[in-house]
């Protein structure tokens, strides 16, 4: 029974694997077969459709078969190789592989596996998808979307009276990274990219204008027109690396489980600006003025980032161990250092 019903499931996987004649193409049960037996275990199963067909199988020589065949037993575990596909390199990929195995007997074909169990009074059949094996190496590309602020030297964040306290919604950090992983161990992983991220530090107080001044960033209150809009802006080049622990893939759950990441991050700044946005008293129509402030801006930034991660969202935070402005050149000498809150993608 477990001959007939295996022999069944191949065809049907291999019309539906490889079959390209559409609805065309159909598959007629065996009406007979031959079973000749040889060694212990050994079996080839010939299945007969109908009396010409016999008359042809006698005239066939066995041995010539297997011969051109060329199957190979793996005397160990009993596994068949049955067809391979070769490239002209002499690469050899399995197509059709069975195995034997007490009272259960796999066919596969691919990543589908097709499993008949004769161990109880009925034979059993069930299907298993193998999953796909897991690279060493990948490369891949994220976005940052998150949220800045930034940490007084003191401790805490820059209360509302403060003309350089931040906004939290519109002070976006966009980031744009080429990242590479390198599979350690099982759920252990080495992240490492080159990216660019955009600060920008929306302020709450939209009266005041940051500017350049002779020492240090300058906050200047303008009474003279109706103020809209005003922030702090830069970008940095930046490459980071990390170590990541995958608790889903140490278990074998996949992208189910828990993962946290930690490391350092160091990026080089290639523009900042001011840009406040106005109308006239009593007119109509915005204006924007955009100043060069990037002149009090560190060029360099460095920090830590951690990432934590549920199924497929990961959240993410960077904080900066230098300060935005250079040494002293903060508003009002100011020791600032900023921190982000957000999302990868």
């Amino acid at each position: 029974m477990k001959r007939y019903l295996l022999a069944l499931i191949l065809l049907a996987l291999a019309h539906t694997s490889f079959a390209s004649g559409g609805t065309d193409s159909v598959f007629t049960a065996a009406k007979d077969s031959i079973i000749v037996e040889y060694g212990h275990s050994g079996k080839i199963v010939i299945l007969v459709d109908n009396k010409e067909d016999f008359e042809k199988l006698k005239i066939l020589d066995v041995n010539q078969i297997i011969d051109e065949l060329d199957l190979e037993l793996d005397e160990n575990t009993g596994d068949l190789t049955v067809v391979e596909i070769s490239d002209k390199n002499g690469n050899s990929k399995e197509i059709v592989k069975v195995e034997e195995g007490g009272a259960e007997t796999a066919v596969s074909v691919g990543r589908i596996k097709v499993i008949v169990d004769e161990s109880g009074p009925t034979t059993k059949v069930r299907v298993e998808k193998t999953k796909k094996p897991e690279p060493s190496f990948r490369t891949y590309f994220n976005v940052d979307l998150g949220i800045n602020n930034y940490l007084r030297g003191g401790g805490g964040f820059p209360t509302s009276d403060q003309p350089y306290a931040v906004k939290g919604w519109g002070s976006w950090n966009v980031g744009l990274n080429l990242m590479a992983s390198q599979r350690l161990s099982k759920g252990f992983y080495w992240d490492f990219g080159l990216g660019v991220q955009w600060y920008n530090f929306k302020f709450e107080n939209r009266d005041y204008q940051a500017v350049r001044g002779d020492q240090n960033i300058e906050f200047i209150q303008r009474t003279d027109v109706d103020g809209f809009k005003s922030k702090v802006s830069a970008s940095y080049l930046t490459a980071m690396t990390l170590l990541k622990v995958d608790f889903g893939r140490m278990n074998d759950n996949g992208n189910k489980g828990l993962k946290i990441a930690a490391g350092p991050y160091f990026g080089y700044r290639v523009g900042g600006r001011s840009k406040y946005v106005y109308r006239e008293l009593g007119g109509s129509g915005r204006h924007k003025d955009k100043l060069n402030t990037g002149i009090y801006l560190n060029n360099i930034r460095y920090g830590i980032r951690g990432e934590i991660g549920i199924g497929r969202v990961t959240f993410f935070s960077t904080y900066d161990l230098n300060e935005l402005y250079q040494d002293g050149k903060g508003p009002s000498g100011e020791s600032l250092h900023p921190i982000t809150f957000g999302l990868v993608f």
